[in-house]
């Protein structure tokens, strides 16, 4: 969607490094990478050193999909500003005004097309007609780094409330315990995290991420994750 207020620099600016959605995103994306290894452990054949194993197993995997998930926001966020600055310059370098409003028209989603009238859009065309800061190409600044690698981090630490259980715990049937408890608590808090953010009631947005988050698990322990 393209907003209808423009700042000194509208093309290369991110308010927040991450918002909660992705930080709930990635926060479960994690999880879930994690809970594949801990859906394969069975109480009963567990070897004495699968807690440990298990451990180094998930989190290697959640080093490598980190470093992928942060790698593919880099090239998502150049390739969003690139297509946004496209729209700028193609705007500013418009002859005939009526071509520039329809592009800008386009560019929104449908949702905001029927709530933005000709004459606003008019007036983001004469503002960008007017500005002589645009960048000559998309470029990531220290922001989209610190963001990544935020990305990163929330990934790999997500291993741990699963998978720590099983080295500090002997037992893996206790192990398997606090781990799922651990799991229930993190999956209801990124709902209720996700309601407030959409407005919605946050324990029912905890519940239902729950139920979610459990019937996602056992999709991809049984499908071979």
């Amino acid at each position: 969607m393209l907003s209808t207020s423009i700042n000194p620099h509208p093309i290369i600016v991110r308010p927040r490094l991450l918002d909660t959605i992705d930080r709930v995103s990635e926060m479960c994306f994690g999880l879930f990478m994690a809970l594949t290894f801990v859906g394969a452990v069975s109480a009963v054949t567990a070897p004495q050193d699968a807690g440990r194993t298990m451990l180094h197993t998930a989190l290697g995997c959640n080093l490598a999909w980190g470093l992928v998930d942060a790698v593919m926001y880099l090239v998502r966020t150049l390739t969003e500003r690139g297509r946004r600055l496209s729209l700028a310059q193609a705007v500013r370098n418009a002859k005939d005004p009526s071509v520039a409003v329809s592009s800008l028209r386009d560019a929104l989603s449908p949702a905001w097309q029927a709530l933005v009238d000709d004459a606003e859009l008019e007036s983001i065309r004469s503002r960008l007609a007017k500005a002589h800061d645009l960048p000559d190409k998309p470029a990531l600044g220290p922001q989209d780094f610190l963001a990544a690698a935020g990305i990163f981090l929330i990934v790999v630490l997500a291993t741990f409330p699963v998978a720590l259980p099983f080295v500090v715990f002997r037992e893996v049937s206790t192990a398997l315990l606090v781990s799922r408890a651990l799991t229930i608590v993190l999956l209801f808090a990124a709902g209720v995290a996700l309601g407030r953010h959409a407005g919605f009631r946050g324990w029912i947005a905890g519940l239902a991420m729950t139920v979610l988050g459990i019937a996602l698990t056992v999709a991809i322990v049984l499908l071979g994750g």
